[in-house]
């Protein structure tokens, strides 16, 4: 059998056996999401205010390149009335569950619906596009509002509170593109290099004129062997990098590598700060919203590389200073 286990191919035909059972005329009241990352969550929370109940899968910390649903999640999933997910490759592991689901339920992968042009490509996966889309939050935008129309699709009724929701999101959204662009454009041009544990922040690097150094591939399952870190410690001296940032949903142990190859050589080189790559803070928190997360980047590495930036962000909302 592939990528599903015997026990877990037997949890989803179970959970879709259950679903048989459960009718799509439900009581009016809340649309019953389930999403699968906290940015996909944040934003369908902030189009659908209290019309919707959102349940997010991965939580603070989580790695979705390689989480596999769990038995709770497929019966959240087979008994919600939408199931939003990211695609692009996101989540692998747990493409073939989507679209068995889709033949029972509305099963949405929102970034699809991105315009292939705005895309990035990645040499080491033909055909396939760079999944990290929210780390621009322009190109965000156009994820919101997939996630606008699919409430609205269903829930037509509600059309005019969606709409109007977004509208007050976006104008959020681009108030975050304004003042990352201005913080960003602060950092002196020689030092806009950004070195992190994997492949994540292209897109970032695409939005502000920043070269993007991964030590893993756009995919945390792939791995940074001897001859990688060995070829990342001579780009650190030789171009006298002094700064390089750890993921909080990655290990930082390529990173610590990293850092102890170049001491090595004699070249000094700190931790910049402590990035959110493929999910938010800590929930209840600033950090833990997708606006809150994208300042937190823009203002830890704008400081860490040189930038005259407010330790508190865009509002003074971020909790240490960053």
């Amino acid at each position: 059998m592939d990528s599903f286990s015997v026990t877990r191919r037997a949890a989803l035909l179970g959970g879709l056996a259950v679903l048989g059972t459960v009718s799509f005329a439900r009581a009016a009241g809340q649309l019953d999401i389930v999403a699968t990352t906290g940015m996909i969550a944040d934003a369908t929370r902030r189009v659908g205010g209290d019309l919707v109940s959102v349940r997010a899968l991965m939580g603070p910390g989580v790695d979705p390149h390689g989480y596999r649903q769990t038995r709770s999640d497929i019966v959240a999933m087979t008994r919600s009335d939408l199931v939003l997910w990211h695609g692009l490759y996101l989540e692998a592991q747990m493409e073939r569950f989507f679209e068995e689901l889709g033949d029972k339920r509305q099963v949405v992968a929102v970034a699809e619906a991105l315009p292939k042009d705005s895309l990035l490509s990645h040499a080491d996966y033909e055909g396939r596009y760079d999944p990290h889309v929210w780390m621009d939050p322009a190109t965000w935008i156009g994820v919101v509002q997939e996630i606008t129309r699919t409430l609205t699709t269903s829930r037509p009724e509600h059309a005019a509170a969606f709409e109007a929701n977004a509208a007050s999101y976006i104008e959020e959204l681009n108030a975050l593109v304004t003042y990352t662009a201005e913080a960003l454009r602060r950092v002196p041009e020689d030092q806009r290099v950004l070195v992190t544990a994997h492949d994540a922040f292209s897109y970032f690097g695409k939005a502000y004129d920043f070269e993007v150094i991964g030590i893993q591939g756009i995919s945390t399952a792939s791995e940074a062997g001897l001859n990688r870190i060995s070829e990342l410690v001579d780009v650190l001296v030789e171009r006298n990098i002094g700064a390089v940032f750890v993921e909080t949903s990655v290990s930082d142990r390529n990173m610590r590598a990293l850092i102890e190859g170049a001491a090595a050589r004699g070249h000094e080189v700190r931790i910049g700060g402590s990035l959110y790559s493929d999910a938010m803070g800590a929930d209840g928190t600033y950090e833990g919203t997708y606006i809150g997360m994208i300042d937190h980047n823009a203002t830890t590495i704008a400081r860490a590389l040189g930038a005259d930036v407010a330790p508190g962000g865009m509002s003074g909302k971020l909790m240490r200073g960053s």
